[in-house]
């Protein structure tokens, strides 16, 4: 970043509030309350703006300098990026849940451990899923059928011709699909070398650290494990299918390499502690990329030695091998997640704010990740089945069916989420009442005079009080929901025994067989009606504010944390923006400003990890104020070894205690930092800390002003900065900052 030297009427000894805004990707005049603004340092991705000089109104209350960093680019921006989100959302789930970990974790290093073996078998998955079709249902099982080639000239061009020719022309289509996401993962979506700023004595809270590391290292040799691993996964299923009926000497040797290239993968993510050194490590990193380039090479051999290899090979059914190797990967993924969560609950975080998820959060995201990855990998396989299988029906097609394996986890998934539905639906019901009657206590509260005539507008508000507090439910729905997911997951083990799920629900349950394969049919609908959702959703996501305040949470949640278990996620934008507001602050405030940082929603977030990176000779300057912020609510909860609450404090006491959060009841993500101070609630919180929050009014009343026709609105999740709270919130921590600076 070039910082630009500010044109506006800053003047040193003056104040600038530095506004960042959350998920809800408002412009720079939005969030400034101001139509006209220039950018003043930064660049189209993430920029610095402020109004221009000379309009009415150009600068904040009591004459502050306004100024907006805005980031909503850095994690999406183009149309690609944003669908790269969406198809690699399993590999985004899989690397939050690394930062999950409870506090007090038993073992760091086994945490870390599992998570990236569990981040491995998603690539495996990955590769078999794109393995199942261009081998399993097109080379060996269609191409070997006449009914199924008849009228396919983009496939008859290989009927008829040797299975081993067959095999070697379409493994392409695999390394084609290696290939892509290696691009995808090796892209940078922003150079981030002009915002790499040395260590300004951070923070002991690990928070600190987002961002001001250098990712780059860590990411390239996880990407080389996993580009290698990808390969020896096409490599052992090539390898399999020729085994089946043929061993030599040559065979032995490449099953061995491939094995050893595996064996290295596991033993390089899991016990060498080189891969997390910080900084370029020019011999460490040449043991990863060696790793790579081998496997690449044995890559070449194997499709090669397939092709001409003299021995005849098996006739008939499935591709040897494949419904194997996907079902004892699906078990694998099952015993990983049960050790991952045996680990975190024997030794769980200790803290304030308990819940199941604060225990639990690492394993049922790691779960929902390879729940997601396994049902569409599943829905891949079975529809391109479908497809080929001209006159059977929902893929049950003698010469084109899928693996028992993914019909089983079609299956599993469907009643994972049916179920998590119904109990979802439970919950709501049973909790209605009680959230209900918190809620009109609430709004009793903040309105006892309200007139009869308002009693429709009384209930709206209790509505979405109650609706806000639903959040909290969230919580043990995932877990119910992971646990569904894992069991669904174990029972491809009843694929290896070549169990159909119709005969087996048939005999034991007593639900006709037909019944089960329609429910199946259904899954791989339902499955291709997310897989839908989720394009739609990512497109629109960052074209149209309705869909991004939605759909924009979870991408910005999912991209903020560095990518530390799974090298094929989005990149982290936090690596740029978090240094780019640290090295902004420090500039104004070396200029001689005082700085009013206000962060709404993710942006209390990003100010969160710059404060724990300044320098007391910088925060001493500082005041902050945030507003819909969800790190008490949810950051504290879903990842309690970075945002718990001496983290919290510290970032208090860094800024002086200059801190004001301003919250609403009928906020479903944002929320209070230490106290509530709802009305009727006795606060048992005492020092500077209960000095923080400040909950506010919403609606502001519940009948109209007497030069309004309508009451005024909710604001729910939405930005304040044009409410009068707000505007005494700036004039107290302005207040506060100027003495500090005298």
């Amino acid at each position: 970043m070039a910082d630009a030297t500010p044109t506006g009427p800053t003047t040193s000894g003056g104040i600038v509030e530095l506004r960042v805004h959350g998920v809800s990707g408002a412009g720079a005049d939005q969030v400034l309350d101001r139509p006209h603004v220039h950018q003043v340092a930064g660049d189209r991705s993430g920029g610095f703006y402020r109004p221009r000089p000379g309009y009415p109104d150009s600068t904040g209350t009591d004459g502050v300098t306004l100024e907006a960093y805005r980031w909503s680019d850095l994690p999406s921006g183009t149309a690609v990026r944003t669908l790269s989100l969406v198809f690699l959302l399993p590999f985004m789930l899989c690397n939050v849940a690394l930062w999950m970990r409870p506090a007090n974790t038993a073992s760091k290093r086994g945490f870390m451990a599992l998570c990236r073996v569990l981040a491995l078998t998603l690539t495996a998955l990955y590769v078999l899923s794109i393995v199942g079709v261009a081998l399993d249902l097109i080379a060996w099982r269609c191409m070997d059928t006449p009914s199924c080639l008849a009228g396919r000239s983009w496939l008859s061009w290989l009927g008829g011709r040797p299975p081993g020719l067959r095999l070697g022309v379409l493994a392409l289509v695999p390394v084609g699909a290696i290939g892509l996401v290696w691009w995808l993962g090796a892209r940078p979506s922003h150079s981030f070398d002009a915002f790499r700023t040395p260590s300004m004595s951070p923070s002991k809270h690990q928070l600190s650290a987002v961002g001001q590391w250098d990712g780059e290292p860590l990411v390239g040799r996880l990407r080389s494990v996993h580009v290698a691993a990808a390969f020896a996964t096409l490599n052992g299923s090539l390898l399999a299918a020729r085994a089946s009926q043929h061993s030599s000497r040559v065979m032995v040797i490449l099953l061995t390499a491939t094995l050893a290239v595996l064996l290295s993968c596991l033993v390089l993510v899991t016990v060498v502690p080189s891969i997390d050194r910080a900084g370029p490590a020019p011999r460490v990193d040449s043991v990863f990329r060696g790793l790579r380039t081998i496997t690449c090479g044995l890559t070449m051999l194997v499709i090669v030695h397939v092709v001409i290899s003299p021995a005849p090979w098996p006739q008939g059914g499935s591709l040897p091998g494949y419904g194997a190797t996907v079902a004892w990967l699906f078990v694998s993924q099952t015993v990983l997640v049960v050790a991952l969560a045996v680990l975190v609950i024997w030794r769980r975080g200790s803290g304030q704010r308990r819940s199941p998820l604060r225990a639990l959060g690492a394993p049922v995201f790691m779960t929902i990740s390879a729940g997601l990855a396994v049902a569409f990998s599943a829905e891949l396989v079975y529809r391109v089945a479908d497809l080929l299988d001209r006159e059977g029906t929902t893929a049950d097609g003698l010469e084109t069916s899928p693996p028992l394996a993914y019909k089983w986890a079609i299956f599993g998934f469907f009643l994972a989420v049916v179920t998590a539905l119904l109990v979802a639906g439970l919950v709501t019901r049973m909790t209605r009442r009680g959230r209900r009657r918190a809620a009109r206590a609430i709004v009793a509260a903040d309105f006892p005079h309200a007139p009869p005539q308002a009693a429709a507008r009384v209930r709206r508000v209790e509505q979405a009080v109650a609706r806000a507090r639903f959040t909290e439910r969230l919580e043990p729905l995932s877990v119910v929901y992971a646990g569904l997911a894992a069991l669904g997951l174990a029972t491809s083990l009843l694929g290896l025994l070549q169990l159909l799920p119709g005969d087996v629900v048939q005999r034991y349950v007593g639900v006709p067989e037909d019944m089960v394969n329609f429910l199946i049919g259904s899954g791989s609908y339902v499955i291709a009606a997310i897989l839908l959702g989720l394009v739609v959703g990512g497109i629109f996501a960052y074209r149209t504010a309705l869909f991004r305040r939605y759909v924009g949470v979870l991408w910005d949640l999912g991209t903020f944390w560095p990518r530390a278990a799974h090298p094929f996620a989005p990149p982290c934008y936090a690596e740029r923006a978090v240094p780019e507001l640290a090295k902004r602050i420090t500039y104004l405030v070396e200029q001689g400003q005082g700085v009013l940082l206000a962060g709404h929603s993710h942006g209390s977030v990003l100010l969160a990890a710059t404060v724990l990176q300044l320098p007391t000779r910088i925060t001493e300057r500082v005041a902050l104020l945030t507003y819909g912020s969800p790190l008490g609510r949810l950051y504290s909860r879903l990842f309690p070894a970075y945002a718990d609450e001496p983290a919290l404090r510290e970032i208090g006491e860094r800024v002086g205690w200059r801190w004001i959060n301003l919250w609403r009841d009928t906020d479903p993500i944002g929320g209070w930092i230490f106290a509530s101070h709802r009305p009727g609630e006795t606060e048992t919180l005492t020092g500077p800390a209960a000095t923080v929050d400040r909950r506010l009014t919403d609606p502001q009343d519940v009948v109209p002003a007497p030069s309004d026709s309508v009451p005024p609105p909710l604001l729910g999740h939405w930005p304040c900065e044009s409410q009068e709270a707000f505007t005494d919130a700036e004039r107290d921590l302005t207040a506060r900052l100027r003495p500090a600076r005298g």
